[in-house]
């Protein structure tokens, strides 16, 4: 059975990868010249090629021991993204970045989300880091383990305190990983290529943690 393990990517290979956001378009070209495109999926997904971050002979090693532990393509696991991990791009997490909730005087637990703009659907945010998560309420910043507390398997922060007030703004800020598997049940190394400067395709895709 497929699982999510809570464990992360080695760091200094994720650091090197590229790649980025994909989404999904059909396009249909008409006899007239002209072209219909219809958009497949409702929100982008992000798929890596970690082979580029790989830097030694340690760092295959160390790939190749993850990729034993993740089954191949069987178990999700935790990626750090080198180009958006943090609610705050390029800075540190405020508790006042984004918006994750308005209170109703009833709701005290709130999913962490990312609102992407007007014209994009808000990114859900279901693997952040422990203990860089931060919460405010109004404005207010509250203390992690007094007043909220935050599950970094799932995203889900829960006031400890009474539910807010309708109209009250919930916002948080936090770091974060993104959750993939391995898009391959076969890791192609050769050392003799390595050597020569060859680097190995190491893809990995997005997934639904909970999927």
């Amino acid at each position: 059975m497929a699982s999510f393990i809570e464990e992360r990517f080695p760091l200094g290979v994720a650091f090197g990868a590229s790649g980025g956001p994909e989404w999904r378009t059909e396009v249909v070209a008409l006899a007239s010249g002209a072209e219909r495109r219809n958009g497949r999926w409702a929100r982008s997904r992000r798929r890596y090629d970690a082979g580029t971050g790989v830097r030694s002979l340690a760092d295959l090693q160390a790939v190749a021991a993850f990729f034993e532990r993740a089954r191949g393509r069987l178990h999700g696991f935790r990626f750090r993204d080198p180009f958006d991990n943090c609610s705050l791009p390029g800075g540190e997490p405020t508790a006042f970045d984004c918006r994750i909730g308005t209170g109703d005087g009833t709701a005290t637990a709130f999913p962490l989300i990312r609102p992407a703009g007007a014209d994009a659907p808000a990114r859900a945010i279901a693997k952040p880091v422990g203990g860089t998560v931060r919460v405010a309420l109004d404005g207010v910043e509250l203390a992690e383990g007094a007043e909220f507390a935050c599950d970094p398997a799932s995203g889900l922060v829960t006031l400890l305190g009474a539910a807010p007030g309708a109209d009250v703004a919930v916002t948080a800020g936090f770091r974060f990983d993104v959750p993939v598997r391995f898009d391959t049940d076969r890791l192609d190394m050769s050392l003799t290529h390595f050597e020569a400067g060859r680097v190995p395709t190491i893809p990995l895709v997005e997934i639904d943690p909970d999927g």
